[in-house]
């Protein structure tokens, strides 16, 4: 197998062969005659990444970074291509210790640029919280330990990090010492940065405000973010929605967040860590090594205190869900970059970036945007319009492939199947159409619905359709056959959404009348009618891993269930105006929705904070994650596509 390295191709997994099938590209087995592409790690605003064989070192794993930025204009890429080769750059000079990845090559290949480093197997610090839980004081101070000397390390290189977090922070397997990541926006500590303001970039809540405000970035402001990681850590709590809510007077109260005691030690060192103003803060990591010489002992360590509860978050993981969830409002920031980007950060970890002034956007249809799916790659995206068409467009380079013409009046909704070969699309028309997505014909049209047809969707192990009407019914059909299989009829009213388990043995429905039910498709009976929204049901999502159902409704929520009970978690809410859409991201961890407010929100399931993404001039019908979480696009009224970049 070898993979195509054309960031457009659509279809990158070829056979051993010399051109790729799908695009052309000549193939190349291997890099430089030694790394051989095993499988993508995924992709950001300015490359994408790839796990890799070394031949050089007996087929050691490493990873290969490509420089493939998704940006408008010279400005940008210039800016993009410095972050790129600094990245290199302070890898190369940082790369000798044991717990920095090592960077082993840095080269350009038919006009892209790579960076391949070292393979650091483990699970990150985000990672092991959501899956251990909030960290002990013990803990905390074996961190501060082990990561104090890696931090001084860099510092004496004269390099700041920049974006100490949980999230560039691993825990190596099976050895379990900590390496840090991610030097790509690390900053060169000179004489003459001391003296300028430079790029201002980091994450909100971990980074400082002389970060954040000027661009300045002294050892300090790791220290900062250091003491943030700390607080996420102990508590739970994301700093970015305590950092939107009251800005950096959130560090003044940190300890009303705690859930259990610490020791005065542990609270002196992540007071004078967590100082807004830098001069008050450690100025060094010696500075702080001398206080950690005072830890307490572990038998002198608090275990057992209770505090007043903050609301408690949403955890997909848990078994048991809490009833409520925090939900602190968080408008989308932004910071200028020079070149002309955007960057665009918070929700959970999510980094949001734009070129200055410019979202992109997928014109030309000629009415509203219904409903939009991606193909498995997420390379291709179907968009369903009120013109009688679908049309189908090409990610990589935002141009439209081929329209879909055949149905007789508007096309409410559009699904792709599994293995990427089919488009299913419902109609104003009473009919489904299955349409060939790489060669847009028409392969067959299901008739038997008496009303419209306003949801479809297709089942995750590609062999069924499911289709809700405005004659209060739902059929399932055979995808490969065009037969119907069966008429589940329950609803009193139209039903506006459908939606199959990950298992594909269970089918979710809401209607007109407000109610959703959940049918056994084996039996054809209804599991559980759930409690109703306060208005119509417009949409339906369930969660990858089949544990969660998300509905919106235009009673401006999106409500959020335990799908094998039928029990209401929370519901999200923020929108001024009736939801009309709702999907989760691939991992289970955010829900976005589309409303008739023109806007579109993201909620992080572990914090309960909300991103706004404003751009639309019209109510937004359609929401979509791609396959890899990395975009989100976004269609309605305005007749537009609007693609939001995330990292």
């Amino acid at each position: 197998m070898i993979y195509c390295l054309n960031p457009s191709c659509e279809k990158p997994r070829n056979s051993d062969t010399t051109f790729c099938q799908n695009c052309g590209t000549q193939l190349i087995s291997q890099l430089r005659n030694r790394y051989r592409i095993i499988q993508p790690l995924g992709g950001g605003g300015f490359g994408r990444t790839f796990l890799a064989e070394d031949e050089d070192k007996l087929n050691e794993h490493c990873v290969v970074k490509q420089l493939a930025p998704q940006v408008q204009g010279t400005s940008a890429l210039v800016k993009a291509t410095e972050l790129f080769q600094e990245e290199a750059r302070r890898l190369q000079q940082l790369g000798e210790h044991p717990q920095i990845p090592i960077l082993y090559a840095y080269f350009r290949h038919d006009n892209y640029l790579y960076l391949v480093q070292q393979f650091i197997l483990g699970q990150t610090l985000r990672q092991e919280l959501r899956q251990q839980g909030t960290f002990s004081e013990e803990k905390i101070w074996k961190l501060l330990t082990e990561l104090l000397p890696i931090i001084k390390f860099i510092h004496e290189h004269q390099v700041i990090h920049r974006d100490i977090k949980p999230e560039n922070i691993i825990r190596r397997s099976p050895r379990e010492d900590l390496v840090l990541i991610d030097f790509g926006v690390a900053k060169q500590l000179t004489a003459t940065s001391l003296e300028q303001t430079g790029t201002t970039i980091g994450s909100f809540g971990y980074a400082p405000m002389e970060q954040m405000k000027y661009g300045s970035a002294y050892p300090a402001s790791d220290l900062f973010s250091l003491g943030v990681t700390c607080f996420n850590l102990l508590t739970g709590i994301h700093p970015s929605g305590l950092y939107m809510e009251h800005g950096y007077n959130w560090v003044m109260h940190w300890r009303q967040h705690l859930k259990s005691p610490l020791s005065p030690q542990l609270v002196q060192v992540l007071d004078k860590l967590l100082q807004k103003d830098i001069e008050h803060r450690y100025q060094s990591v010696d500075e702080l090594l001398q206080d950690l010489h005072q830890k307490p002992q572990p038998a002198s360590i608090p275990r057992d205190f209770s505090l007043p509860q903050p609301p408690s978050r949403i955890n997909p993981r848990q078994s048991v869900f809490p009833s409520t969830v925090l939900q602190p409002r968080i408008q989308l920031k932004h910071k200028l970059l020079a070149g002309g980007i955007i960057l665009l950060l918070g929700l959970g970890g999510y980094i949001y970036w734009q070129s200055l002034g410019y979202i992109p956007t997928l014109t030309g249809h000629l009415s509203e945007v219904n409903s939009l799916a991606f193909n498995p790659s997420g390379t291709t995206l179907a968009s369903g319009i009120d013109d009688k068409t679908i049309k189908l467009w090409n990610l990589n380079n935002k141009q439209e492939i081929r329209t879909l013409k055949g149905h007789s009046d508007k096309v409410y909704s559009v699904a792709i199947s599994p293995d990427g070969q089919t488009v299913v699309s419902g109609s104003k028309d009473n009919t489904i159409k299955i349409w060939n997505l790489n060669t847009g014909k028409e392969i067959r049209t299901l008739t038997g619905h008496t009303a419209l047809v306003n949801s479809v969707a297709i089942s995750s192990d590609g062999q069924n359709i499911a289709s809700g009407s405005y004659d209060n019914t739902i059929k399932i059909w055979n995808l490969n056959t065009g037969q119907e299989l069966q008429t589940l009829i329950k609803h009193t009213s139209a039903v506006l959404s459908v939606a199959f388990s990950s298992d594909s043995q269970t089918l979710v429905s809401g209607s007109a009348v407000r109610e959703i039910k959940v049918w056994n498709l084996k039996t054809g009976k209804v599991l559980r009618t759930l409690p109703p929204h306060s208005g119509d049901v417009n949409a339906l999502a369930i969660s990858p891993d089949g544990q969660m159902l998300a509905s919106a409704s235009d009673d401006k929520t999106v409500k959020v269930w335990k799908l094998n009970t039928g029990k209401e978690i929370s519901p999200l809410t923020g929108h001024s105006g009736h939801v009309n859409s709702v999907a989760f991201s691939p991992d289970g961890e955010h829900i976005a929705a589309g409303s008739d407010d023109k806007s579109v929100k993201i909620w992080n399931l572990d914090t309960g904070e909300v991103l706004d993404l404003k751009g639309h001039s019209g109510k937004v019908y359609a929401v979509a994650f791609s396959p890899d979480g990395k975009t989100l696009v976004s269609g309605g009224k305005d007749k537009t596509i609007k693609i939001w970049q995330l990292r």
